[in-house]
């Protein structure tokens, strides 16, 4: 579920059932043209895809943090943390080109390995499980 989804009346009735958020992570540089940034944004949104689909109305999908690197993204713990000031239990933040190992404030990261393949989708939905019944 989109963020863009949620109307200002239903959020009181939804927010009992909808208990994490994803927080993509594009990982832009801006040295990328048009395509690969395209490129980049269709693979984050594999990603999406294998967290959102499956757990349709318990996840809802933030806006992305398009630009910066591992580095940076270890940086985003205080936007992590105004997440769940704002009702969220979980974070769980995902990015198709960047490790997001740094992150510790968030509950399950998701990125590529030290290999650069993705997890695959079912890898995912366990992980995301885990979390929950932890």
């Amino acid at each position: 579920m989109k963020f863009s989804e949620i109307e200002e009346s239903r959020w009181p009735e939804l927010q009992p059932f909808v208990d994490t958020c994803l927080l993509p992570v594009t990982g832009l540089s801006g040295a990328e043209n048009p395509w690969q940034a395209a490129a980049a944004l269709e693979k984050l949104r594999d990603v999406m895809d294998a967290v959102e689909v499956p757990f349709r109305g318990r996840i809802i999908a933030y806006p992305a943090v398009q630009y910066g690197s591992e580095e940076t993204a270890a940086a985003l713990g205080p936007l992590v943390a105004n997440l769940k000031k704002a009702g969220f239990r979980y974070v769980v933040a995902a990015s198709a080109a960047l490790r997001l190992d740094g992150l510790a404030e968030a509950d399950l990261t998701i990125g590529p390995g030290e290999d650069g393949t993705l997890p695959d989708a079912e890898r995912i939905r366990g992980e995301i499980r885990r979390l929950w019944n932890a």
